[in-house]
């Protein structure tokens, strides 16, 4: 039986930025919140001299432990799918924070075009472009009204960076500098400028001065140390949820954050959500945290498994291609960060020292920025070469007709550990109906619960964008001056390794409760003091990081709660816009 606690104004689930955005802004606003984590309490000083690349990149210490609950993955929907075990084929974070500690910094704003694709799309080239299966579809909000939203994730995280020269218009200028201009970097933006591009520095949330942001919470000066991805920073100079919107939340009086926190279901009666259930997984105790509103700002993979076990809103049947929570499964990962590595005889770098955000891009090729009348894909991505500091034992770079061992390996292994440089493309990913998000009929995590399942299947927009992508960065590496250009190679099929952390949809936005789960504030259109947030709401995947896009749509959420709970009903009204499948 579990335990009965006192209701609170808001629970949230999840402590990442989705759920740290939304905790800080309701208990500033005076609302009793409870956040529930299913990893461990950390602090910053948690993560001070724990530079241990074999701990951290190797083991994946700060990643979730599969062994008691993971995913199941297949290509289609005749196939038995298999359970992903190990954290080297699916990396996702846990612990206070989430995944916005162990991120690599690097954030975006999206383009007018990714928010209005299908509209967009067919303006300009008409239906046929888009290919039948292809189950694109507006969000339901414009970048215009995104834009007050992104601005103010910026200031929370003191972004570094500069303006992207072919970007959308901005009300203010970041509000740090942008990092370093390193030699690697240089070279990146002197090639592609001398190719008629117009690269501009990746902007950081390795921030690049001393800052304190609106909340008055400082975060320190980047170190270049190297060690960003997959790594809690120990100068706290990295903004995550642990230096800026949970310390916040704290200062309150409001805000009470429980970590161990395992949540099972969310709890409904009569249409309303009244709370969640969850296990304290240190005790085994079971209880129920009833309120008034209750907001999933988890992973992509936690929000819809909760809301299928919840049996809330209509699961997506791709038979029928009817129903809402698990459609349009997207994201970044695998075939996505394709390029070239560029080897130099003469050309020699100090690899060691960098950050995680740390580098030269470009948004030429991105979005809809160039004519795609004759390309047989949509959309675009972005090009980047990033410093991110190597490590001693991953940085064994060599040319690909290089053995795999012996006295020519070993050369090429000294000569080229400074002389190599690498450039990728990071495309959109589209959505289709034929890859969706529902629970496993056979597997089961500890508490017997079904695991989610993933059906994913690449399609020939996948690897024509791939393909377009590759081809440009070997332009640009072979301007640079590389005497060696190794070229990626792009996979036949999904091989059901998760890399990357940018897993997308399941419970997205839209103007069409029939084809969408959330409207504009994230409010379930099924349970009107439901809140979801996170990339499970996005329809498609943009070119770019989701980092930046995941703050905006939480502040924008958090201001849809605040609203609900002085006014109640629905936020947003619903339309019946249809789109092509």
């Amino acid at each position: 039986m579990a335990i009965k606690l006192d209701k609170v104004d808001v629970v949230v689930v999840g402590t990442s930025w989705a759920g740290g955005v939304m905790a800080a802004e309701l208990a500033k606003a005076g609302k009793k919140v409870v956040a529930l984590e299913r990893g461990e309490h950390r602090e910053v000083k948690d993560y001070v001299g724990v530079k241990d690349e074999l701990r951290f990149t190797n083991r994946f210490d700060m990643m979730q432990n599969l062994s008691h609950e993971t995913i199941t993955s297949r290509n289609t929907l005749d196939e038995n799918a298999l359970p992903v075990r190990t954290r080297d084929e699916m990396m996702t974070g846990t612990n206070s924070g989430g995944g916005s500690v162990h991120w690599a910094g690097a954030t975006y704003r999206w383009l007018p075009y990714d928010f209005e694709i299908y509209s967009k799309t067919v303006e300009r080239y008409g239906e046929d472009k888009i290919p039948d299966g292809m189950t694109i579809q507006d969000w339901g909000i414009s970048y215009d009204e995104m834009e007050k939203y992104y601005d103010r994730w910026e200031k929370t995280a003191g972004t570094s960076g500069e303006k992207d020269p072919l970007g959308p218009p901005r009300s203010n200028d970041y509000p740090n500098p942008p990092l370093k201009d390193t030699p690697p970097i240089k070279l990146f933006k002197e090639a592609t400028s001398n190719l008629g591009y117009h690269p501009y520095q990746v902007a950081s949330c390795n921030v690049s001065e001393r800052y304190e942001n609106p909340d008055g919470e400082v975060i320190n000066q980047c170190q270049y140390c190297a060690f960003c991805t997959q790594y809690g920073c120990d100068f706290g100079a990295k903004s995550d949820a642990l230096v800026t919107v949970i310390p916040t939340a704290l200062k309150t009086g409001n805000f009470e954050l429980r970590n161990d926190a395992y949540v099972r279901r969310v709890l409904h009666k009569n249409g309303k959500a009244t709370g969640v259930l969850y296990v304290d997984t240190r005790t085994g105790e079971e209880y129920e945290q009833p309120a008034d509103v209750v907001a999933l700002g988890a992973f992509t993979f936690s929000n819809n498994r909760l809301l299928m076990l919840s049996e809330i809103g209509e699961p997506y049947d791709p038979k029928t291609r009817e129903g809402v929570i698990g459609r349009n499964f997207n994201g970044q990962f695998n075939i996505t960060f394709l390029g070239t590595r560029g080897f130099f005889d003469k050309k020699k770098f100090n690899l060691y020292m960098g950050a995680g955000a740390l580098g030269g891009t470009m948004s030429d090729f991105a979005g809809d920025n160039f004519d795609h009348t004759d390309l047989d894909f949509i959309n675009g991505g972005g090009i980047e070469l990033r410093q991110y500091g190597d490590g001693a034992i991953a940085s064994n770079h060599v040319p690909k007709d290089t053995p795999s061992w012996g006295r020519e390996f070993k050369k090429n292994s000294i000569h080229y550990a400074h002389r190599n440089l690498q450039i990728w493309y990071t495309p959109a990913t589209m959505s289709w109906w034929h890859n969706y998000l529902d629970l496993d009929p056979t597997y089961k995590d500890d508490f017997g619960d079904p695991l989610l399942r993933v059906t994913n299947k690449y399609t020939d927009q996948d690897r024509n964008i791939a393909k377009f992508g590759i081809d440009k960065c070997k332009k640009i590496m072979t301007e640079m001056g590389a005497d060696i250009v190794d070229e990626d190679e792009i996979p036949d099929e999904f091989d059901h390794i998760y890399q990357g952390g940018h897993y997308a949809g399941g419970v997205i936005m839209g103007e069409n409760p029939k084809t969408s789960a959330v409207n504009n504030y994230l409010q379930m259109w099924d349970m009107e003091n439901l809140f979801v947030v996170g990339g499970s709401a996005f329809p498609q995947f943009a070119g770019h990081h989701p980092t930046a896009t995941i703050g905006a749509l939480a502040y924008r959420a958090a201001e849809g709660i605040e609203k609900y709970l002085a006014e109640g009903g629905m936020l947003a009204k619903a339309h019946s816009k249809s789109y092509t499948t």
